[in-house]
């Protein structure tokens, strides 16, 4: 279990995240909206530990995040960032296996179970036949679902996923919301995904945070944080608001 306790993160003098506490149970999916600049990524940072915070407190597990140690962080959670460009030559399969780091032996070197978790990772996210390819030809849809495979394979209980589907086609955005809703259930594990797509948000997410200007303007079910008063407060557009009618979830569409 993850908690946030009225934690306040800031740069210099300026604060980005102000008393924003929610808690994020086994198994559930939460989604983070809002618009550019809202604070949305340096919230996911602290929550990783990347990023300290100037008031607050962040626990895993009932224990606070400053106390564990950076490998005991990456056994907990995985990132799946918005640049995932690499500078120099590595194979799809060598990216993928560096999320066992946190598993590894005293000598680093992969075990057969190593690659197996990996290898089945491939299969997952599409990637079957791309083992040998190198990062740096991948397109940028390519590179995040490798970016998703590498934070599957840590077995980290909790996904931080930051605009995960921004480079992806259709089909491959439905997969990824699908795997991560897969593993919630069957490992009970937990994930928060940072989208602008609410639409995402409304079919996979357990709960929503919208932020606004680094404070929450909402959180809860979907259906009750995407309200017309609330889209227009956050994104300034006014939407029509109906039901899917195949999931019957709420739906938005953006009124131009």
């Amino acid at each position: 279990m993850l908690k946030v306790q009225n934690i306040t993160i800031g740069y210099g003098k300026s604060e980005v995240i102000k008393n924003v506490s929610f808690v994020l149970q086994n198994g559930e999916i939460l989604a983070v909206l809002g618009a550019n600049g809202a604070g949305k990524t340096t919230l996911l940072r602290a929550l990783n530990g990347i990023l300290p915070i100037r008031k607050g407190e962040i626990s895993l597990d009932g224990k606070n995040i400053k106390n564990y140690s950076r490998r005991e962080i990456a056994r907990k959670t995985a990132v799946v960032a918005q640049e995932n460009e690499t500078k120099f030559p590595v194979t799809v399969l060598e990216f993928i296996l560096a999320g066992r780091f946190a598993h590894g032996n005293a000598f680093g070197w992969e075990t057969e179970n190593d690659l197996q978790i990996a290898e089945n990772a491939l299969e997952m996210c599409d990637l079957k036949d791309y083992a040998s390819r190198l990062m740096n030809e991948l397109s940028g849809g390519e590179r995040q679902r490798v970016v998703l495979a590498r934070a599957l394979v840590t077995e980290a209980k909790i996904l931080l996923l930051d605009e995960p589907t921004a480079n992806l086609d259709l089909a491959h955005q439905a997969m990824m919301f699908r795997l991560v809703r897969e593993r919630c259930k069957s490992c009970e594990s937990s994930a928060i995904i940072i989208t602008h797509d609410l639409n995402l948000a409304s079919e996979f997410a357990d709960e929503i945070l919208l932020l606004k200007r680094g404070k929450v303007l909402a959180k809860g079910k979907p259906e009750a944080v995407l309200t017309s008063e609330n889209l227009q407060t956050t994104f300034d557009v006014k939407v029509l608001l109906d039901e899917n009618p195949a999931s019957k979830k709420r739906r938005v569409t953006t009124i131009y």
